[in-house]
This record gives C-alpha cells, sequence and structure tokens, in this order.
C-alpha cells in the first residue's frame, strides 16, 4: 500500500482531508484514529503532527505527505517537493519595534526568535547575517518586550497581531509559503496516481465548464473569448445558423466571460462545476 500521512490537527487539516475525499480517497471517519486504510484504492494513511511529517517522508518510513513547504524546509528533511496545493498560504517576515531595524543587515550579531529556526536560519546564512536563534514554539511576537529576543520572524497575514505587540515589519520576505505535496523519492505507481488525481482536484477547483448557443457568423468571435484549454467543443444544433459550445473557463472569470459572450451574440450560456478532471 502506498502510505501517505496528513496533517492530524491545525490548519492544513480539513482542507487536506476534503482534497483527498475530492479525490477519491476514503480516510478516518473518527479523528482519534491514527492510521486508516483505504484498500480499494490501496493506499494507507497516517495522521500526524503536520511539523512531524517532512521528517517521516524524509526517512523513507512514509512515501508521501501533505505538508507546509515552511514545515518542510524548516525540518531540513531530504523528503522532496512535488507539487503546490494551492491552501495554507502564508508569509514569513521578519518584525522588531518600530524604527530599530531599517535592513537584513543590522541583525548582525543580535538575536531573533522564532519558531522555525532551520527555515530562518538557512535564510539567514544566504544573505551572510550570522545571528543568535531563539527558538519558541509560539507566541514570539512577545519574545522582544520580555527581553528574550531582539527581533522576531514569524508568520504574518494582516500584520495586526505584530502592531499590537508593538513591532513593525522590516526586511525581504522570508518565504512565501503553502501546502504542498511531498515525497521520500521512492518510486511507487500509487504516487504517480495520487499526483494526477490530486492535480485534477486543482483544476477542477479553478475551472468550470461553459456551454452556450451562438449564431455562426459570431462563432470566431465567441472562441476567442473561450478557447478552452485546447480548443473549445463545437457542435451543429437543429438550426444550421447556429452551433453549441463548451469550454473550460477559470472559474474567478466566469461572470465577465459571461458578459462578453452576451455581448457578441450567445445566448443560453450556462455554467456547470467541474468534480473531476484529468488533462
Amino acid at each position: 500500500m502506498l502510505k501517505i500521512a496528513v496533517p492530524n490537527k491545525g490548519s492544513l487539516s480539513e482542507t487536506a482531508a476534503q482534497m483527498l475525499a475530492e479525490a477519491g480517497y476514503h480516510g478516518r471517519r473518527d479523528p482519534r484514529e491514527l492510521v486508516t486504510q483505504d484498500p480499494r484504492n490501496n493506499v494507507e494513511f497516517f495522521y500526524l503532527r503536520p511539523r512531524d511529517i517532512a521528517t517521516y517522508v524524509g526517512s523513507g518510513a512514509l512515501d508521501v505527505g501533505i505538508t507546509g513547504r515552511d514545515l518542510l524546509l524548516d525540518s531540513e528533511s531530504p523528503a522532496a517537493e512535488v507539487a503546490e496545493l494551492n491552501f495554507g498560504e502564508s508569509t514569513f517576515r521578519f518584525a522588531a519595534p518600530g524604527g530599530q531595524f531599517d535592513s537584513l543587515d543590522q541583525l548582525q550579531g543580535r538575536r531573533v526568535a522564532t519558531s522555525y529556526p532551520g527555515l530562518v536560519g538557512a535564510f539567514l546564512a544566504k544573505t551572510n547575517v550570522t545571528a543568535t536563534l531563539v527558538k519558541l514554539d509560539g507566541a514570539v511576537e512577545s519574545a522582544v518586550r520580555l527581553g528574550v529576543a531582539d527581533a522576531v520572524a514569524d508568520v504574518v497575514s494582516t500584520g495586526s497581531t505584530l502592531r499590537k505587540a508593538g513591532l513593525e515589519i522590516f526586511g525581504p520576505v522570508i518565504l512565501q509559503s503553502t501546502a504542498v505535496l511531498i515525497s521520500s523519492g521512492v518510486e511507487n505507481p500509487g504516487a504517480d496516481t495520487l499526483l494526477r488525481r490530486l492535480q485534477g482536484v486543482l483544476v477542477a477547483r479553478q475551472y468550470v465548464l461553459m456551454d452556450y448557443d451562438v449564431p455562426r457568423v459570431h462563432l470566431d468571435a465567441a472562441t476567442a473569448v473561450t478557447p478552452g484549454i485546447e480548443s473549445p467543443t463545437i457542435s451543429p444544433l437543429a438550426d444550421p445558423d447556429w452551433v453549441a459550445v463548451r469550454a473550460m473557463v477559470p472559474r474567478t472569470e466566469m461572470n465577465l466571460v459571461m458578459d462578453s459572450l452576451w455581448e457578441v451574440g450567445a445566448r443560453a450560456i450556462l455554467v456547470s462545476p467541474i468534480h473531476a478532471a484529468r488533462l
């Protein structure tokens, strides 16, 4: 069986489980289960702390896993990133009391508190900055106020938490992270199937199917609006002056596309969700 590591809790857990379900896999029903099998798909799921997944996969104990890119890099595991999964986005930045630091090189010889010492240490090494890293499991924004560190490196969304702690963002972005599929590197046909299925879920979430009727004289203008992936499907109608067209359209643009199609003469414009795809 293909051994798959899945986050057992945290921000990645629910979305990862939902994505696997959309890909046709059957995971655990009881949140207390740590291991469950899906014999029909020949896979076995191991529900682990997100921070530990890269270590297990990198050791070869498990074949593949879903975790954050930040956790993969912080672990310094030999596991390899296979694909982005487009959820769990986060940004890592440096922060310090307002006006204290303007550039990264000012951290030379200073103390930086973080929950990601591997990730931050590697970034500082690449920029030739030597700093003392203070490892904390959470609430790093309090480290400066309590005198444990001179600056912090942490996940930033709106920055409101840092501002409440009297901190300001400075320096370059450390990392743009997202959920990723990682692999031990051991060949397994089931891993290829998993990747194709997850990519199919991503396509299904990003696109919709659009069907419409359009006069033949306006067909070129209409298909320029909906070129599809390779090309649109065009079918004749009972009225020889009209044709039916079907094409995949980016979900975020579907209403703009419908407006444009109406303007070129298309009618009976219908949108349908895509539940699975292989491209």
